[in-house]
């Protein structure tokens, strides 16, 4: 249980600007024999509601646009919102990527509808998770 708890909050911390990786918990904890199934399930939502946090922040910042110490420039602020005006919501399916974090926070900058951000971001989170697990049973079954 406490090892669970221990890639929950792994999980959780990649999914923030906290610079954090989750797989070598997730293989690790595989590896030594802990149940694929569980491990999923855990690292998936910890990794949403880590996402989650990412989200509320980037709706904070929206607020912030105008102040000098804003993180984004107007030129990369255009930047991402014409990502968005061109593809769309499907964007948020790359969330698990290196680049995902940043993703996340501008889908809450530009107030992308919660549900729908949450829908898709656990889709793309699950969907990585369950291909890092299927590699690792693949590995480990030696």
């Amino acid at each position: 249980m406490i090892a669970l708890a221990g890639l929950f909050l792994a999980a959780f911390l990649a999914a923030t600007p906290v610079p954090f990786q989750s797989e070598l918990v997730f293989l690790g904890l595989q590896a030594a024999g802990s149940d694929t199934f569980a491990l999923i399930l855990v690292a998936s939502i910890g990794n949403t509601l880590g996402s989650c946090v990412t989200y509320v922040l980037g709706r904070w910042l929206s607020e912030q646009r105008d102040h000098r110490w804003f993180p984004l420039r107007p030129v990369q602020m255009a930047r991402a919102e014409g990502w968005f005006r061109r593809w769309g919501l499907w964007l948020l399916l790359l969330s698990w990527a290196p680049f995902g974090d940043m993703i996340v926070a501008v889908s809450g900058v530009l107030r992308v509808p919660f549900p729908v951000f949450l829908v898709l971001v656990a889709l793309a989170k699950t969907g990585r998770y369950i291909v890092l697990g299927w590699l690792g049973s693949a590995a480990f079954e030696v």
